[in-house]
């Protein structure tokens, strides 16, 4: 579980509130992108984002420091890589997921971009959609959100 310390969550209560304070910054996201897709230099990501070496440094700290990666030296223990923990892998779904709202609404008609594809089959990863217990699609108005009570003392 991630429990970072200094953190100060914008609604303490809400997960999504959470992880958007944890992995919301458009840079950390390319990172998680990235680190997925297998970078694990400090360079590689230099070179795929062109992002400054002060922003890309606070941010690998950030995402170490929030249990997203891990450092491990690399073969010749010169330099650090970076490397996905088990919770940082866990974020390949909310990834997915905006790769696939950017491809319905982010792009004209005519215009190209990458598609992530299924390594066996190299066919495009099918839709993500959440599925009620009897296998159909669950939509927003179907769902209800049970919030934290508050009981005074």
């Amino acid at each position: 579980m991630l429990q970072p310390s200094g953190v100060e969550w914008t609604d303490p209560e809400c997960p999504v509130a959470r992880t958007a304070d944890l992995v919301g910054d458009k840079w950390t996201l390319l990172i998680i992108r990235d680190s997925l897709d297998g970078k694990r230099r400090f360079s590689e990501f230099e070179r795929s984002l062109g992002v400054a070496k002060n922003i890309l440094s606070d941010r690998l700290r950030l995402l170490v420091d929030r249990g997203v990666l891990s450092r491990i030296p690399n073969d010749r223990g010169t330099r650090s890589e970076y490397e996905l923990t088990s919770a940082g892998r866990e974020l390949f779904i909310l990834i997915l997921s905006l790769r696939q709202w950017g491809e319905r609404n982010a792009f004209g008609a005519d215009e190209r971009h990458s598609i992530l594809i299924t390594a066996a089959t190299g066919e495009p990863v099918p839709r993500l959609r959440p599925l009620g217990e009897d296998g159909k699609e669950l939509l927003p108005e179907e769902t209800v959100l049970l919030k934290v009570s508050h009981s005074s003392k």
